[in-house]
């Protein structure tokens, strides 16, 4: 790089390749010609100043003046070893100091760099991405990218006029990583990557793949966000979440949109922000006693439409409604309330986006360059490469990322389908087989595995659930017994039967009995999730109440007998907000959810059936101790069909008091009725959903009633009572 004078400049070392290469922006290596560099026996200065009329180092109380070469570079002689400063003047006789990015060696250690290539470094954020700090005494960000078949890279951004000359990156090694210190680049700061593909053509400006902040949309440039040295509040229920997540712990989960839960009218209609969700999201979620939430995607996404579910930036929190830290305050507020934090977590694709992942260096590097492998008909985006080992670090290492850093208690990985199968939502013809010529995605399902290994390996308490919508085998079993390695399931089958069941009229139901007690056939098969989520309301689907059949009244108690069966059936629990008080209309991501229905009566009914749900739920182990435990349920009768009632015992540890349950989907009231229990003694009604405070008529059975002697239903004892219509029934055997 160092050699024949120019021709332009009698005072130059460079060359007039070379000096055509670093005015272009198309020189790979400026490290090693800008900055200072032993030339004979002299040190030499390179630098370029695009705005600068004039260029010198300041060195103590000293000048030293640079000529200029051609263009924006100037090249001067300069002592050697000295820390120095650069001084421009601009035409109009402005100046400016800085230091020079060309000064500062490499941030990236040999370790770091081995692992970067090796695709093993857990902690990949800690390498890449822009991160604030003093480096060789020097305030400033280090920048750093995967981009392995660039010819150049360039940081541009708000701390150089987004001009791709000024902070060409260096390159390290093998690895195809480059980095760069830019001094006092600082918090806030917007910036992008400026890339030469490796045919020569200049790409679209791309947002930093691990960056750790966003522009509001419709910007799409990366922010620079110091995501270090926040005061964490939640010691406590770090201590203790591993009994939260539990396959014995009463787990019942609010599904919430952060952008529609609730909004701010007099401000706009704009959401609620992390702070404020802080405060209102968490006293309700805790005042309605769910044990955790679930938010939809908050990786920074450029779509509102998406609902998160197309990231781009997946190691950013959206700015929609905060920065970085503000997320964590909710998290914070969350796990001091003793609520857990569930994210959706998105690794199965990524948008088109211009400035996204898609051809990031100018070829398929995160996505398959074939679109049978890399690109998502369904929903026009682009799939990852799980099987390029860079790739798979990236994802591995965003899941330990929120886990790690946000505090995150799990992750909900969504439309794991979709990445188990290379024929998913294809036609013959167009995918293609894996190696041993099936279906089956090896790299999707190493992928998984390799996630569940770091998660639940380096980070205590923590659970993984998948959104899997068919029955392949062993999602939640360990990876060491075959198994994917989730911690749960979501039991999309159950959703799909009894959702399909509860919205026929009554009098047609005793031919779809098998509906609802079909899930118990494989219920514990895994570990499952019975999820009545966002997807069940939006797109046409309507709301919970609207799904039910009847008049408004037996709406309202269709729904009240369905989520009193749901709450009684083996399975962790998930609700979609509004849900739990029957919003009247489908979910828009564009509003809030119906708070001003919450205050009518009826609707005000099913909110508070739905706390003393959870209530019950959480405080009788035997309707949770066991949801993932054949021997935690057993029927009584499942054949009724013609009277579509279903009664079942829940059983918790050999302790604890046993439960029947008794569901009754029809709008006929059974009195005197005959149901078989396990045992004689008094059996107090703890749920009756036909209770007027939810709304009901107020029938059933004074609190209790005492079990007779005489076998029934295979049963060695039985009691007689009455059952309400359109209702579900809980008894508890009384102990005392």
């Amino acid at each position: 790089m160092i050699g024949v004078m120019n021709t332009a400049s009698k005072t130059s070392p460079l060359d007039q390749t070379t000096v055509s290469r670093l005015l272009a922006a198309a020189h790979d290596d400026p490290f090693a010609v800008l900055g200072p560099h032993k030339h004979g026996r002299a040190t030499w200065l390179s630098a370029i100043d695009p705005g600068a009329d004039r260029l010198c180092a300041v060195i103590g109380s000293r000048t030293y003046p640079l000529d200029r070469v051609e263009g924006a570079l100037f090249c001067g002689k300069v002592p050697a070893g000295k820390p120095y400063r650069l001084r421009g003047t601009g035409a109009d006789g402005a100046t400016w100091d800085y230091d020079d990015a060309y000064r500062f060696g490499p941030v990236l250690s040999d370790f770091d760099e081995y692992l970067l290539g090796e695709g093993t470094h857990q902690r990949l954020w800690k390498a890449l991405g822009a991160h604030v700090m003093i480096h060789e005494g020097t305030a400033g960000t280090h920048f750093a990218v995967w981009a392995p078949n660039a010819r150049r890279v360039s940081v541009v951004g708000d701390f150089n006029a987004w001009d791709g000359r000024r902070h060409v990156m260096r390159r390290r090694g093998g690895t195809g990583v480059w980095e760069i210190f830019v001094p006092g680049a600082a918090e806030g700061a917007a910036y992008k990557y400026e890339l030469i593909g490796p045919d020569g053509t200049m790409q679209p400006l791309k947002a930093d793949p691990v960056g750790f902040g966003a522009q509001h949309p419709p910007e799409t440039a990366s922010v620079v966000r110091d995501i270090a040295g926040y005061g964490w509040g939640d010691a406590d229920w770090m201590a203790r979440r591993a009994q939260a997540n539990r396959r014995d712990a009463p787990i019942t989960v609010y599904e919430v949109h952060l952008g529609s839960w609730k909004r701010i009218w007099d401000q706009g209609g704009r959401p609620l922000s992390y702070k404020e969700a802080a405060v209102d999201l968490v006293n309700y979620a805790k005042g309605m006693g769910f044990t955790h939430l679930e938010l939809m995607p908050v990786s920074e996404y450029p779509f509102d439409g998406s609902w998160g579910y197309q990231p781009v930036g997946m190691y950013a929190p959206t700015i929609r409604f905060g920065p970085p830290h503000e997320f964590r305050d909710l998290v914070d507020a969350a796990h001091r309330a003793g609520l857990g934090v569930i994210l959706d977590w998105v690794p199965g694709h990524f948008p088109t986006d211009a400035h996204g992942l898609g051809r990031f260096d100018g070829t398929a590097l995160y996505e398959h360059g074939d679109p049978k492998e890399g690109f998502h008909q369904d929903w026009n985006t682009l799939i990852y490469n799980y099987g390029r080992a860079e790739v798979a670090n990236f994802l591995v290492a965003n899941a330990l990322f929120w886990l790690e850093e946000y505090h995150i208690d799990g992750l909900r990985v969504d439309a794991v389908a979709s990445m188990l199968y290379r024929d998913y939502s294809r036609k013959a013809g167009e995918w293609i087989p894996n190696k041993d010529g099936g279906r089956e995605n090896y790299e999707a399902i190493a992928l998984f595995q390799r996630m569940n290994i770091a998660a639940y390996g380096t980070q205590d308490g923590i659970l993984t659930i998948a959104e899997e919508s068919t029955s392949f085998p062993r999602v939640s079993a360990p990876v060491d017994a075959g198994g994917l390695g989730f911690g749960y399931k979501w039991n999309m089958g159950w959703m799909n039967d009894t959702l399909d069941y509860i919205k026929r009229d009554p009098i047609h139901r005793k031919y779809h009995h098998h509906q609802m007690t079909f899930g118990l056939h494989y219920a514990f098969s895994e570990n499952f999730v019975l999820p009545i989520s966002h997807d069940e309301v939006v797109h046409g689907k309507g709301s919970m109440i609207e799904k039910m059949p009847g008049n408004w009244w037996e709406k309202c108690a269709n729904l009240r007998a369905y989520y009193g069966f749901m709450w009684t059936h083996p399975g962790k629990k998930l609700l979609f907000m509004g849900c739990e008080f029957g919003q009247p209309g489908e979910w828009n991501h564009d509003a809030q959810i119906d708070w001003d229905a919450a205050e009518r009566p009826e609707h005000k009914g099913i909110q508070s059936l739905v706390r003393d749900l959870n209530a019950l739920y959480r405080a009788t182990p035997a309707l949770h101790v066991k949801d993932c435990e054949p021997d935690g349920f057993q029927w009584i009768d499942a054949a009724d069909a013609e009277a579509s009632l279903y009664s079942y015992i829940r059983r918790g540890g050999p302790d604890d008091a046993p439960c029947v349950v008794v569901v009754n989907m029809t709008p006929v009231e059974r009195t005197d009725h005959a149901i078989g229990v396990p045992q004689i003694g008094h059996w107090a009604e703890i749920m009756n959903t036909d209770a007027a405070v939810y709304g009901g008529g107020n029938r059933g059975n004074l609190g209790g009633v005492d079990a007779l002697a005489q076998a029934h239903q295979g049963q060695p004892a039985h009691i007689r009572i009455t059952i309400p219509p359109l209702s579900t029934l809980v008894f508890r055997l009384d102990k005392g």
